[in-house]
């Protein structure tokens, strides 16, 4: 075994590089922004081809709207796939490969002779190629950044709410002058420059080996270990780690005294170290002991019951604005005004996520707590006035979470498994934001009222606020054993000094 300074300087050797927090950082945040804003930005402006497309092909909104439903689906899906992809190729080949996904899917759209065609096209594998866009570059933007993560992610997200501005009457303008074909071609088009930003990702300069060894010492809390004897109930992992090196040590002694055992051993040590090896290089590519990691999980269960509240409200807020008499413009100006707002709090709550006034999960559950508050009180709002103020309430309290939740992802799990963490992430909120509209939209049916789909929203978003503070709870029990064992061995350290 190694003595403790050698221990030490072989964890320091395998440290991977500090975050920049700025110089090449910033464009990595360019190249986000982007993404966002080609991948989730165009999501939300396809409603303007939705009637086109409806009427086009004869069918009926249900329908049409199963193709938004399988791209949203897909995202979440092959997250975990695109997560796995970039840890055995890079973050760069991936988003560039994603990008020709999305522009061949699309160009193949226009030419849909059916709605299935869109489906498969436009619908799934456009949202693959999201996917494998995404998911690196989000990646990548939680290592470049640390201290400055919160604003970057929230600077980053705004750009979905930039081009959903720019693309909206853009869309329009080619609806009138191509026809929605011609849209989706242009758009294909649009779409290659996911491809630049994927260009953009430069990777760090950090081994595969120091990643996978810094994630497994650092689980469960960021451990500082003087004496390996001593920790090693507490550390199972990293002694799988260095099953390896002990058996050989052990085997060279055990040669020593007893020769005619030296087969036997040198069998069962290549034995262990290839398990080993072997279990290290698939928990690179898709870290399934994620699984495993009590926050993760609890963090994931927030993700469900927030995507069953968060997608339903710009569904249905200008049905119910409708439903009460609104005119059809101004019902629509509604979501404008949502989405400046939606801009103004990713940004300024990601600034003040920045200062680090307070923890970030203390930070999310407030916000969340007013984002269900809001949402539980838009059905006292009839007028055009009134609709006009929860808008705006909803579009900044939205923006201010939307900015900070996938920021506590890396505090749960560590910077260098956030990759596996936010594919598994992604595929266990998939079934939050695939059932809540139609649950939204059956109490709407059952009630006659568009106003109950506002209140499912909201009640979920509480209940999603319970799982943040048994978060927050299991955090300062992680954080209180850490101060004990490092208070024990600077105890033990001083008693050593002593003669």
């Amino acid at each position: 075994m190694d003595p403790p300074e050698k221990a030490q300087k072989r964890r320091d050797a395998a440290e991977p590089p500090a975050a920049p927090d700025g110089g090449y950082a910033w464009f990595i945040l360019v190249s986000c922004f982007f993404v966002f804003g080609l991948t989730f930005g165009v999501i939300k402006s396809f409603g303007v081809l939705f009637v086109d497309i409806q009427q086009h092909f004869e069918t009926t909104a249900a329908g049409t709207s199963w193709i938004t439903s399988i791209t949203v689906a897909t995202i979440h899906i092959a997250a975990p796939v695109a997560s796995a992809l970039s840890a055995r190729f890079s973050h760069r080949s991936v988003v560039i490969v994603g990008g020709l996904i999305c522009s061949s899917a699309v160009v193949f759209g226009a030419l849909a002779r059916s709605l299935t065609d869109l489906y498969v096209t436009v619908g799934f594998l456009n949202g693959l190629g999201y996917a494998l866009t995404w998911t690196p570059t989000v990646t990548m933007l939680g290592l470049y950044f640390e201290k400055k993560r919160p604003v970057a992610n929230a600077l980053a997200s705004a750009g979905e709410c930039i081009l959903t501005f720019s693309l909206t009457p853009l869309f329009q303008l080619l609806i009138d002058c191509f026809s929605w074909r011609g849209a989706l071609l242009i758009l294909g088009g649009l779409q290659l420059h996911l491809c630049v930003c994927g260009l953009l990702l430069r990777p760090m300069r950090t081994s595969r080996a120091a990643a996978s060894i810094r994630r497994v010492t650092e689980e469960e809390g960021s451990f500082q270990k003087d004496d390996w004897d001593e920790t090693k109930p507490r550390f199972q992992i990293e002694s799988e780690l260095n099953i390896l090196e002990m058996s050989d040590q052990e085997t060279v002694k055990d040669c020593v005294e007893d020769p005619d055992e030296t087969s036997s051993l040198t069998q069962s040590s290549t034995s262990s170290g290839q398990k080993t090896k072997l279990r290290t290089r698939v928990q690179h590519y898709v870290d399934y002991t994620l699984i495993t990691n009590g926050r993760f999980m609890v963090y994931s269960m927030f993700g469900v019951f927030a995507a069953l509240g968060f997608f339903a409200p710009s569904l249905f807020l200008v049905p119910y604005a409708r439903s009460k008499g609104i005119k059809e413009y101004q019902a629509a100006s509604l979501l404008s005004i949502s989405a400046v707002l939606d801009l103004v709090g990713r940004v300024f709550f990601g600034w003040v996520a920045n200062l680090r006034l307070i923890e970030t999960v203390q930070q999310l559950t407030a916000t969340v707590i007013l984002l269900g508050t809001v949402l539980l009180l838009c059905p006292l709002a009839s007028t055009f006035s009134e609709l006009v103020a929860f808008s705006a309430a909803h579009g900044l309290v939205y923006g201010a979470t939307v900015a900070i939740h996938i920021t506590v992802l890396p505090e749960v799990v560590g910077v260098e498994r956030l990759g596996s963490a936010l594919g598994f992430f992604m595929l266990i909120r998939s079934s939050g934001g695939l059932l809540g509209p139609p649950i939204a939209g059956f109490f709407i049916d059952k009630m006659d009222n568009y106003g109950t789909g506002f209140l499912m929203s909201g009640v979920a978003l509480i209940v999603s606020a319970l799982f943040l503070l048994i978060l927050h709870q299991m955090n300062r029990r992680v954080q209180g054993t850490v101060t004990t064992i490092n208070t024990a061995h600077k105890q033990k350290k001083s008693e050593t000094k002593c003669p």
